[in-house]
């Protein structure tokens, strides 16, 4: 695949993950009696604009880059108001930060982390949520969803002995 062709799929990718989310938000806002806010747009499409998992902390540095009368508060009402809304979803890896994952339009999918760098791996893996569903049903339960989370050092940690 030529150079640029892999980021000019990763940037349409994201624009319709952006444009998936705006409707579904709007609709959401309106149904709690919220106005529409060209900062609460200006933080989706910063957060969205990411590809990685982000704590409030980054995404303010971010949102602040283009906007520095953007404050914290703001931040977290809007990442709390896309979870209510069933966008995002709160990731709390090896009792760091609290991080936030687009959900909406993104199959399920499991993690590596690493406890050393912080290095975080998303994978999916067909045997593991087939054996998952026997376990859950060899115990007389009916799954909604899960979260598996490995941890460990990944292999650049492991390499430099830090």
């Amino acid at each position: 695949m030529p150079k640029g062709t892999h980021a000019a799929k990763e940037e349409a990718a994201t624009r319709r993950t952006l444009e998936d989310v705006r409707g579904p938000l709007r609709a959401f806002v309106k149904a709690k009696g919220l106005h529409e806010s060209k900062i609460r747009d200006l933080i989706v499409e910063t957060f969205l604009s990411s590809q990685e998992h982000l704590g409030l902390d980054q995404l303010l540095e971010r949102v602040r880059a283009k906007n520095p009368g953007v404050g914290m508060a703001t931040v977290y009402r809007t990442m709390r108001l896309l979870e209510e809304a069933g966008l995002v979803q709160t990731r709390n890896f090896n009792a760091g930060p609290t991080l936030y994952e687009m959900v909406l339009g993104r199959p399920h999918h499991d993690h590596l982390i690493c406890t050393r760098c912080g290095l975080i791996v998303e994978f999916v893996s067909e045997p593991i949520e087939r054996l998952q569903e026997k376990v859950a049903e060899q115990h007389g339960f009916q799954l909604m969803r899960h979260r598996h989370e490995m941890f460990g050092l990944c292999a650049d940690c492991r390499r430099s002995g830090a």
